[in-house]
C-alpha cells in the first residue's frame, strides 16, 4: 500500500487525487476549508479555453499594463506599494518575455490534452456541471487590435489549436445576442464552458468511491521526513478553531503533492523549495437570469471581449457568469465595488439582460512569473508540486493531474 497526501482540494487537488486513485494509491486530501473548491475554483470565468492559452509575457501586454495603471477601472491594476515578493515576481515576469512563444505553444498542447481528459472524466463519472460545448468567440472593435490578434492566432494554431477568423456578420450568426459593431473576430469551435465549482464538487464525490479520504477544515503546519516516509502535521484552520490551544494531529504518507493554490508559495518554503506563485486577483459576477427576457437575451456561446478583457459563460438556463480583471494587490480578498461595477456596466451595455440580481465574487489566481504551471518533484525525494496554473487552472488541471500522477508512479510505484 502506497499512501499519498494531497494538500488542497481545488480543481488541481481533486483532479490529482482522482488520477492517483485510478492508479491504485491510497489518497488523503487536506484542505483548510470545509468543502472542495472554495477559493479560486469557486466562481471563475467558466471557460475551458485552449484558445486563451497565450501567456502574458509579451511587450505589448506590459505596455498596456503601464498605460492602464492610471485608470481605476482598467482591466489590470497594480497596487504600487512596496512588497518584495510582488516586485521580485514582476522582474522575473519581464525576464520571461523571451520565452513567450515556446511557453504559449506548450500551454496550447497542455490545454488540448486537458480538454480531452476532462470530457472523458465527466462522462465516465456522470458529473453534471452545466457543460456547454458551443465554442468560444473572441471579438475585436478595431483593425489595430485585430491585427495583433491575428499574429497571436497564428501562434496558437501552430501549437495545434483549431481556431479561425470570422467576419462581423459571422460573429452575429454564431451569437445572435451580440448587437455591437465589430471589426472582426476569431472562433474556436471545440472549446467549452462549465461550472468549475460543480465539477470539482462532483469529482470529489466520485473520488470517494475509489477510497479517497478528505480532511476538511484542517491546515498543514509542519512536514517532517525520514527514510521511511513523510509526516504531515496539521490542526483545525483558524476559522474552524473552537478553542485557543489545539493539539497537533499527524498523518503518515509515502509522498505529498502540493496543490495549494496561492498558499503554495508558503508551503514550498516550509519544504525547502522556491515556488514563486503570486496571487493575481480576478473578479466575477454571476447574473441571475430570473425573467424570461433575460434568459432569451443572454448569450449561450462563450465570449471574450478583448478590449475590455471580459469573458462570459452561460451556466444553465438561469445563470450567466461574467469575469475579468487582473489585480496585483497581495493576498487581499476584498470584493471591491469599483472593480465589480465595470463587469455590470459591460453586461448592461451589450445585452438586454436584467442585472438586478448579481452575485459578486473575487478570487486569487496562483500565477508563476513564466505563466506556466509547476508540475514537478521538489528537492526532497517525497515532495511533488502541481500548482501555479494562474488563470488557466480550470483549463489545464486535467492534464497536469495525469502528469504529476505519472511522475509519482515512477518515483514511488505501488
Amino acid at each position: 500500500m502506497c499512501r499519498i497526501v494531497v494538500i488542497g482540494s481545488g480543481i488541481t487537488g481533486v483532479t490529482t487525487a482522482y488520477e492517483l486513485a485510478q492508479l491504485g494509491y491510497t489518497v488523503t486530501v487536506i484542505d483548510k476549508h470545509l468543502f472542495p473548491a472554495m477559493e479560486t475554483s469557486f466562481a471563475n470565468g467558466g471557460q475551458l479555453s485552449a484558445c486563451n492559452a497565450e501567456v502574458w509575457n509579451q511587450k505589448a501586454t506590459v505596455l498596456k499594463g503601464i498605460k492602464w495603471m492610471s485608470k481605476k477601472n482598467a482591466p489590470l491594476l497594480l497596487n504600487p506599494s512596496f512588497d518584495l515578493h510582488k516586485y521580485a515576481w514582476l522582474v522575473e515576469f519581464l525576464g520571461n518575455i523571451k520565452h513567450y512563444q515556446e511557453n504559449t505553444k506548450e500551454t496550447v498542447r497542455l490545454a488540448l490534452l486537458a480538454r480531452e481528459r476532462l470530457f472523458a472524466i465527466a462522462e465516465q463519472e456522470n458529473i453534471q456541471f452545466d457543460l456547454e460545448k458551443r465554442g468560444i468567440l473572441h471579438f475585436y472593435y478595431n483593425e489595430a487590435d485585430y491585427k495583433v490578434a491575428t499574429s497571436v492566432n497564428d501562434l496558437l494554431c501552430s501549437g495545434g489549436l483549431k481556431r479561425h477568423a470570422i467576419s462581423p456578420e459571422e460573429i452575429k450568426q454564431i451569437e445572435p445576442s451580440l448587437t455591437g459593431h465589430y471589426y472582426g473576430g476569431f472562433y474556436c469551435p471545440d472549446d467549452a464552458t462549465g461550472d468549475i465549482h460543480k465539477f470539482t464538487m462532483g469529482l470529489a464525490k466520485a473520488t470517494e468511491k475509489y477510497g479517497v479520504n478528505y480532511l476538511f477544515g484542517m491546515e498543514v503546519v509542519n512536514v517532517e521526513q525520514n527514510e521511511k516516509g513523510i509526516y504531515i502535521q496539521y490542526h483545525p484552520s483558524v476559522e474552524n478553531m473552537q478553542q485557543e490551544h489545539v493539539a497537533l494531529e499527524q498523518i503518515f504518507a509515502d509522498a505529498i503533492v502540493v496543490c495549494g493554490g496561492v498558499g503554495s508559495y508558503q508551503l514550498a518554503q516550509k519544504l525547502g523549495d522556491r515556488v514563486n506563485v503570486y496571487p493575481v486577483k480576478g473578479y466575477s459576477i454571476t447574473v441571475q437570469l430570473e425573467d424570461e427576457n433575460s434568459q432569451k437575451s443572454a448569450p449561450w456561446v462563450s465570449l471574450l471581449d478583448e478590449s475590455a478583457k471580459i469573458v462570459t459563460s452561460r451556466l444553465g438556463n438561469n445563470r450567466l457568469r461574467v469575469a475579468g480583471t487582473a489585480e496585483f494587490n497581495g493576498y487581499n480578498r476584498d470584493i471591491r465595488s469599483d472593480r465589480i461595477q465595470p463587469l455590470t456596466d459591460w453586461v448592461n451595455k451589450n445585452f438586454e439582460i436584467s442585472t438586478e440580481h448579481c452575485v459578486p465574487w473575487a478570487g486569487l489566481r496562483p500565477m508563476m512569473p513564466n505563466m506556466m504551471p509547476v508540475v514537478r518533484r521538489g528537492k526532497r525525494e517525497r515532495v511533488f508540486y502541481n500548482t501555479g496554473h494562474g488563470h488557466l487552472g480550470w483549463t489545464l488541471s486535467a492534464a497536469t493531474a495525469v502528469m504529476i500522477s505519472q511522475e509519482i508512479a515512477s518515483a514511488h510505484p505501488i
